[in-house]
């Protein structure tokens, strides 16, 4: 572990230190530098500090032999033996990194009767499917499905790991990282290869999403990052390709520490990362009746209804139609910004728009910047009159 200390003797209280803090972890009483909870032990502070008063010590870490540790494997999410498109993504990404690093592409899949879904992860890029097929194994069960997947690990040491960043993936990673003590970067936007070191570069949005950073993993193994869905496209499928189905053998059921007791079935109509249009409503809508509106719309447009943060904080639509950086990443044809302003938090969950729909009363909203058409007024009358006019093109039709 790393230390820090105040050298008091040293310390004039010039307070140089306080503005090179990030974290606001600093402050001088009497004269003297003291670092509080906050600090998360960056080195910062020491560095800026020009009388050598910090003391900042960083344990050195022994790199390991990962000569052992070969090949990309990706984390297949599946349901009732759908693939999750987020798996497809990942795969063509792995094959993509595979292909710099000259290694293999392995995708594991747990289910009950899903062997079929062998043949389409090879066609996106798989050279190797493991699956394990069982009854008990038909739903997702974080403890059961992480502890398969350590003990997978343990045996065929793949260097890097990829997993989905839906609820899913966001469960089973941290389980599976600190299980095997290793690192975990999540909600990745971008993946890259430093080829020379054979590190994975894993680039995420942070404070607040005003910068992004990319995280290494230099002195453990394997390298585990999740990735939001739909950041990647897949590539195009060839089903020409040859790849290895390996079926293991599936050992006696492990008791997981959650049981399921009914299944309950998503209400809120076609589902966000799915769907090629999105109607989605900010603090500019008003009040929740006037959510009705843009739902009315984008059922007239074969859409989704979706949400910036302040709608769903608001408890006016679920936790599952938001949109941006704590929300979901979208990728459709068309959006549909109605009251939206445009916050970097908000863009940031979305993805490759074809077409971007701005409606603001304020000329001045930051999401005109990046609309591809614009429109100016209120949402109240604004909303109605492109229903009816969809509607009655339909109607022509």
């Amino acid at each position: 572990m790393a230390s820090i200390n105040i050298i008091k003797e040293k310390c004039v209280g010039c307070k140089i230190c306080i503005g090179s803090c990030p974290f606001g972890a600093i402050e001088v009483l009497e004269k003297k530098a003291n670092i509080g909870q906050k600090c998360t032990l960056c080195g910062s502070c020491s560095e800026s500090c020009k009388f050598g008063a910090i003391n900042f010590m960083m344990e050195r870490v022994e790199r390991e032999d990962f000569s052992e540790y070969k090949g990309i494997w990706v984390f297949a999410e599946q349901r009732y033996g759908k693939l999750k498109t987020v798996s497809i993504e990942l795969t063509s990404k792995a094959k993509e990194l595979a292909e710099v690093l000259q290694t293999k592409v392995t995708v594991v899949v747990f289910g009950s009767e899903v062997k079929h879904l062998s043949k389409e992860l090879i066609a996106y890029g798989a050279d190797d499917v493991i699956i394990m097929d069982a009854e008990w194994l038909n739903d997702f069960n974080d403890h059961v499905y992480g502890e398969l997947m350590i003990d997978l690990i343990k045996e065929y040491k793949p260097e890097i790991v990829l997993i989905g960043a839906t609820s899913n993936g966001r469960s089973i990673a941290p389980f599976i990282s600190s299980t095997l003590r290793t690192g975990l970067t999540a909600d990745c936007t971008e993946l890259e290869i430093d080829k020379a070191e054979r590190l994975l570069m894993q680039t995420r949005p942070a404070f607040g999403g005003n910068l992004m950073a990319t995280i290494i993993c230099p002195n453990s193994r394997p390298q585990m990052a999740t990735v939001r869905p739909k950041v990647f496209k897949p590539s195009n499928p060839d089903y020409s390709k040859k790849g290895n189905c390996i079926l293991l053998t599936v050992p006696s059921p492990i008791e997981g520490f959650v049981k399921k007791i009914r299944d309950i079935d998503n209400d809120t109509g076609l589902n966000l990362t799915d769907a090629d249009i999105i109607v989605s409503v900010g603090r500019g809508i008003g009040n929740q009746k006037n959510i009705q509106l843009a739902q009315e719309l984008a059922d007239a447009l074969g859409g989704a209804l979706g949400a910036s943060r302040p709608v769903v904080d608001s408890g006016w639509l679920p936790y599952s139609q938001q949109v941006g950086q704590t929300g979901k990443t979208v990728a459709p044809k068309i959006y549909i910004a109605c009251g939206i302003s445009g916050a970097i938090q908000h863009l940031a969950g979305l993805a490759d728009i074809e077409i971007i729909v701005a409606i603001n009363n304020d000329p001045d909203a930051p999401i005109f910047k990046m609309a591809n058409y614009c429109v100016v007024g209120d949402i109240k009358e604004i909303l109605p009159l492109l229903t009816e006019k969809i509607k009655n093109k339909k109607i022509k039709k």
